[in-house]
This record gives structure tokens, sequence and C-alpha cells, in this order.
């Protein structure tokens, strides 16, 4: 007999609310959820466009991995808002739904032996790899919501990576669990009150419960509805925008005015001198077939000027409220390099050093007139730290490709 003390020994763990059907019910709420997430992480690295250009791909050499990119849309104008949005929301409030599934099923990781089997051992690498990618992917995606990036190495290389690594293992998990979580499910609907349960997970001498599996499950399920109440708001308008304290940028709105919505990056971060987008020095470089045009903010002025309502969307998953824009449409700009019908262009900010100072847009949003080199927002000149004298918003693109403190447009197939 193996001794109590151990935790390869059944009788070590000692939950009464263990058992098969509370896994099942977590388990299956997972295996939505998690689809979600994944498919819309799949779309926000999709937003980045990153077949168009090295400067978009934070992930080189992903091979096959990138096999479903496609253009990605300008229409509808809060697309990256939603998906993006959905990602990070859901993802936070299924941490708790994703810490009692690993309580629930952490005898199984010191089972022994370790393997009775070749099929046995096949499940218990996939439940190893589940196991760390789950927690790997939900820290990592916690800490970059939080940007605290204390992981070596790029975010988006490490997640994008990790997340084949956990689907796959996840897919595999699935398929062998699922048959079995029905049937545990089925029993829950249909089973006799008091019905013993029978199963690995069911100790054999379970100590006095102090709570109910029900009430095991509304704890679970308040700490995800309080976690979606501190999160949501950031990603859509609506009263819990002021209740989203987990999310950068939490809380009340950032001052009041024409530029008091969110930002990541202030000038000050960016380096950016102001004596750079002086009105006697900053000029915007466009570049194409035509040669190249040298344009102060004034000229810019001059030019026919267009708006646009528009939020910035981040990867984050925080956004703003609808912002009016005003500025020259980018396809005016590619008219002025030389060119009949918009192409891709290449987009280079003061910025000198960091992630995304140079971003590639696609010729379908170049092409779309809501597309602007913004020179003012909700009726005033944009503030530095919004991007003076000149910034890029697009409809729909993730907020790392409105290029803000622009430099020099060049135009072409890219």
């Amino acid at each position: 007999m193996r001794d109590q003390r151990l935790p390869s020994s059944p009788g070590f763990w000692r939950s009464p609310l263990r058992g098969p059907r509370f896994t099942a019910v977590l388990g299956i709420v997972l295996l939505v959820g998690i689809t979600v997430l994944f498919v819309t992480g799949l779309l926000s690295y999709a937003a980045y466009n990153p077949n168009l250009s090295p400067v978009n791909d934070m992930t080189p050499g992903k091979g096959i991995l990138g096999f479903y990119l496609f253009s990605w849309p300008t229409s509808p104008y809060w697309l990256y808002r939603l998906t993006q949005g959905v990602h990070v929301t859901l993802g936070i409030t299924l941490i708790p739904v994703l810490l009692a599934k690993l309580w629930s099923v952490v005898p199984r990781l010191f089972t022994l032996p370790p393997a009775r089997s070749l099929a046995h051992a096949l499940e218990r690498i996939s439940l190893l790899l589940l196991v760390g990618g789950a927690l790997f992917q939900f820290t990592t995606g916690v800490l970059n919501v939080q940007l605290d990036y204390l992981f070596p190495g790029s975010f988006y290389t490490l997640h994008f990576y990790g997340a084949w690594v956990f689907f796959a293992a996840f897919a595999a998990h699935a398929a062998l669990k699922l048959p079995i979580a029905l049937r545990n499910l089925r029993r829950l609907r249909s089973g006799p009150a008091g019905r013993p349960e029978e199963n690995d997970l069911v100790s054999p001498r379970p100590a006095e419960p102090t709570v109910t599996r029900r009430g095991a499950f509304g704890l679970v399920g308040g700490a995800s509805l309080l976690l979606f109440v501190t999160s949501a708001g950031r990603s859509f308008d609506g009263p819990l925008r002021s209740t989203a304290l987990l999310v950068p940028h939490g809380g009340p709105e950032p001052g009041s005015g024409p530029g008091g919505f969110q930002i990541n990056k202030t000038a000050a971060y960016a380096a950016i001198d102001a004596r750079e987008t002086a009105g006697d020095t900053w000029r915007l470089v466009v570049e194409g077939p035509a040669g190249v045009v040298r344009l102060g903010r004034e000229d810019l002025l001059r030019l026919p000027l267009h708006s646009a309502a528009l939020p910035i969307a981040c990867v984050e998953g925080w956004s703003t409220s609808d912002q009016w824009w005003r500025g020259v449409r980018l396809r005016d700009l590619a008219a002025l390099a030389g060119y009949d019908e918009p192409p891709d262009v290449l987009v280079e900010s003061l910025q000198r050093r960091g992630a995304f100072r140079r971003a590639a847009l696609r010729a379908n949003q170049v092409a779309d007139p809501r597309s602007l080199l913004a020179l003012d927002v909700n009726g005033e000149p944009l503030t530095l730290d919004h991007g003076y004298p000149a910034r890029i918003i697009v409809p729909a693109a993730p907020g790392v490709l409105n290029t803000k403190w622009v430099a020099r447009m060049t135009f072409g197939d890219l």
C-alpha cells in the first residue's frame, strides 16, 4: 500500500469536490472558450498583415503556421476592437475556470507508474504539454495586458508559437476526453441523486465537505464575473468603462478635452524632441514615382481635408471610444506621389527606436476613404503625445499600425 503522505497516492488528495462530473463541466466551458481564444488570437495576428512586409512580422520563420493569413479588411471599422477585445476579455475571464480545472485534475499529474501503455504515455505527454502550455499562454497574455514584459524575447513570437503548441495539445486532449466528458454530463443531468462516482479523481477517503459542488461552481463563476466586470469596459463603450480596473488605462478617462483619451507611448517615452515637430523644422517626406515631395503641416492643411470617426484598439485589449479625426486621405497622398490606384505604403516615424517605429499598410487600407494622415482630433490639433504634427489613423487596424509622429511615407508595392 502506498504511503498516504505522498502525492502519488490516491489517498493524498482528499477533497470531496473532485470527480468526473465536476471536471467535465469545467472542461466543456474551456473547450468552447479556448477555441474562441485561439481563433481570435489568429485573427489578431492576421490584422498585422505580417505577409506584407518584414517590419510588420514579429514572428519571422513562421512557415506553414501562416497558411491562413489574408489581407486584413478595413470594414467594419470596429473589427479589430471587437476581435481583440473578445480575445483579451475572455482570456482574463477564463482564468478562474482554468485554475479550477487544473486543481480538479492535479492528482493525475502524480500518477504512478508514469505510463502504463503507449496510449497512456501519449495521453500523459499531451497532458503535460496542455498544462504547461495553458500556464505559459495565460501568464504571458496577462503580463502583456499589464504591459509587464518580464519574459525574455518578444511577446509576439513567444505567444504565437506557444499558442500553436498549446492548441495542438488541447485538441488532442479534447479528442480523447470529449466523449467521456459528455457521458459524465449526461449522468449529471439524468443520474439518480446521491449516486456515488467511480473515477481516479474521486478520493478513496474524502474529507468532510466544507462547500458543495454547486457552491464551488458559484465561486468559480463569481470570480470569472468579477474579472469580466473589471476588465471588459476598456474594450467596449458603456458603463463598464469606469469599472475596468484590471487593464491598462483603467478607471476614468485620462483627463478632459479633445486629447483626453488613452495612449500607450508618450512623446517622452519615444524620445520625441518637440523641436523636431516644430512648424519651421518638421517636414513630411512623401516618396513615389512622381519623386520626393516635402510637405510642412501648413502645406498639408491646404490640401483637401476629410473627417472620420474611428477608435484606436491595441493588442493589450484596451480601446478608445470613436474619436473624430481630421486630415488628408492616404489615397490623396498616394496620388500626390504619382499613383492613380492606391498602392501599399511604408510609414516611418520620428521615433528612432522600439517596435513598430515603421509600419506597412496594404493597398486596401490606403484606398479606404476613412484612412487619414490625421492632423486634428476632436476639433483641435493633435497633442504631442497623440502624434503631433501628423499621425496615421486607419479603420480596423491594430493601434501600433496607426503610426504617430509621421516623418516619411514611401508608396509602392511592398
